[in-house]
């Protein structure tokens, strides 16, 4: 009897089937549909957004032709030839009006993007802060000038894209704290600048606005993340810009496009309004800072942002105004030296930098001391990816859900999908033959508790401690030590992402740390290339030769080191550096004009 009521409650097995069948059908059907749906918004988003830009750059095309009509007589070509400090009095003293200086940067700025693909998006609302300042009782310091700033610094009206898809059609509400303290200024934003897909790269592509070139040499590529500001800077379209650096974003376009930029210690400028798709990252800190071709300009940018305005807006800002007896002492520096870190060694070039820069100190009258950085691996690995992959990258990864990977950072993400446990048992198979892979792939595997990673930020917080002791052991006013050039070939950052570490150090430790060109690549330096082999002469050593290889003209910099609070005496020291007579090179390179 039971069992003849089930049966009439049942389906048949033939129609249950037939039911499911169609049921799963209809879920694939669904599901396809619906991908397909996502997929078509998204390429509806990036369209908008590359059709807003066209417009943009068809309406300063159009004022610059305009102002051109009125006033036909502009000295293009000597108006760009003014050093900052230069411009800026000319401005002052009113031999030259910010009219005419904003229109020919403009000008030069969309034939820069035109070859290189730098400028992420005109700010219409330069014109209004051109009639803006005009009006203004006081000139700032940077009364005038024309400065361009990076994707992710908020400025009212203008996205903040971070190179990715979610963050296209809503635009700021209001200008970051150092935006509204650039107009204060008299300064006139113009440009906001290409960066790579999610800021998490030194190459400078995304899928929305594609690749930015190097100006010095298409085939390269500027660096990153603050790339667009490195190209648009090195092209001649901007005399001043503003980046940010959480491992090198700013040192390292400096380095491939021949500027001088300068990393301050974190919160020194405020970070207030800028934003990042993974945010909170507080052990290791990211810090905004100035581009430029001089050391001079990034020392009026710092006096300038460096003023009561600033401190009043985010007073978690040290209220500590720009030292200037600092910045034009002449006194002899004692300088601690290295040429690698003994992690990744650079290309032959980059060490005959610091040697000859160096040597040029010392004749100088600088009292130089060996240096040595203290277990620069162990800072790689357990200080610094740790840090930002605490979660084993998952954060980060959801940045690109529904979105498309650019290039550029598909070896990155398909390093990072792994599963955790295959991360181990990898770095457990490699870690005999290739110990800094399995040790960068065990880093990737993050943190598994909150205890773990509250000791990890405690074992920053004591090497901090441990090489302030050293450096203080050796009464030293500064470091002098080498940065990763020259410009990488497009497609490599990607691959070599451990390579930073001779600018992720001091962001670990929190150190203002700068970049100024000090010569460029000969012909025996790509000689001498063929015969590097790097740390351990593995397929990272191999990459970073192919990646370097056919930069004969291009720029050759040193990085230069101060304590936490001193950027005057990092910029003092920097200049030391810039004004140095550059050694004789091989006659067979062509000199870069940004060599000293």
């Amino acid at each position: 009897m039971i069992q003849q009521q089930l049966r009439q409650l049942l389906p048949e097995p033939e129609v249950a089937s037939s039911a499911a069948l169609s049921l799963l059908c209809g879920s694939a059907v669904a599901v396809v549909v619906w991908k397909w749906l996502g997929e078509r918004q998204i390429q509806q988003k990036m369209e908008e957004a590359q059709r807003t830009r066209e417009e943009g750059v068809k309406k300063m095309a159009k004022a610059v032709r305009q102002f051109r009509e009125q006033v036909p007589s502009v000295q293009t070509d000597a108006i760009l030839s003014l050093p900052l400090l230069e411009l800026a009095g000319r401005l002052q003293e009113g031999s030259l009006s910010p009219r005419t200086v904003l229109y020919t940067y403009i000008e030069k700025a969309l034939e820069v993007t035109q070859q290189t693909n730098c400028v992420r998006h005109f700010i219409p609302e330069c014109e209004e802060q051109l009639q803006e300042i005009q009006g203004q009782k006081e000139k700032g310091l940077l009364y005038g000038i024309p400065v361009s700033i990076k994707d992710h610094i908020g400025h009212e009206g203008q996205l903040s894209t971070c190179g990715l898809v979610q963050y296209l059609g809503t635009p700021e509400q209001e200008d970051s704290v150092l935006v509204k303290v650039l107009k204060r200024q008299g300064a006139i934003p113009f440009a906001k600048t290409n960066v790579p897909q999610s800021l998490f790269n030194y190459d400078c592509s995304n899928t929305i606005f594609g690749q930015t070139l190097n100006p010095l040499n298409h085939q390269k590529t500027p660096g990153g993340s603050s790339g667009g500001e490195g190209a648009l800077i090195a092209g001649g379209g901007s005399i001043l810009g503003i980046g940010s650096d959480v491992g090198g974003s700013i040192r390292l376009p400096s380095s491939f496009c021949g500027l001088c930029g300068l990393k301050p210690t974190a919160k020194r400028l405020s970070l207030s309004g800028v934003n990042g798709p993974v945010n909170g990252i507080l052990s290791v800190p990211s810090a905004l800072g100035p581009m430029a071709r001089d050391v001079d300009s990034l020392a009026l940018c710092m006096k300038a942002l460096l003023c009561e305005e600033m401190f009043r807006l985010d007073p978690t800002v040290p209220p500590i105004p720009f030292n200037e007896e600092v910045y034009s002492s002449s006194a002899p520096l004692r300088v601690g030296y290295y040429d690698t870190d003994g992690y990744f060694p650079l290309p032959p070039c980059m060490r005959r930098a610091v040697r000859e820069t160096r040597e040029a100190l010392q004749a100088a009258g600088h009292k130089l001391v060996p240096f040595s950085p203290l277990r620069i691996h162990y800072v790689m690995t357990e200080l610094f990816l740790k840090t930002f992959f605490a979660d084993g990258g998952r954060a980060w990864l959801d940045e690109f859900t529904g979105n498309i990977v650019d290039p550029s950072l598909k070896p990155q993400v398909t390093c990072y999908k792994i599963p955790r446990l295959a991360k181990k048992l990898l770095a457990l198979i490699l870690k005999p033959l290739f110990p800094r892979l399995a040790d960068y792939l065990n880093a990737l595997c993050g943190m598994r508790s909150v205890n773990e990673l509250w000791n990890q930020q405690h074992q920053i917080e004591a090497y901090r401690s441990e090489f302030i002791t050293q450096w203080r052991e050796l009464h030293l006013d500064v470091v002098l030590c080498p940065v990763l050039g020259p410009a990488f070939t497009v497609g490599f950052p990607g691959k070599l992402l451990p390579a930073v570490s001779s600018t992720m150090l001091y962001n670990v430790l929190n150190f203002p740390a700068g970049v100024v060109p000090v010569s460029v690549v000969t012909e025996a330096d790509e000689e001498e290339l063929k015969l590097y082999r790097g740390c351990c002469d593995d397929s990272w050593d191999r990459t970073l030769k192919q990646a370097v290889a056919g930069a004969v003209g291009l720029p050759v910099a040193v990085q230069c080191v101060a304590l936490p609070w001193q950027e005057e005496l990092c910029l003092r020291f920097m200049k030391e550096g810039q004004r140095q007579p550059r050694h004789k090179q091989d006659s067979s390179a062509s000199v870069s004009p940004f060599a000293i």
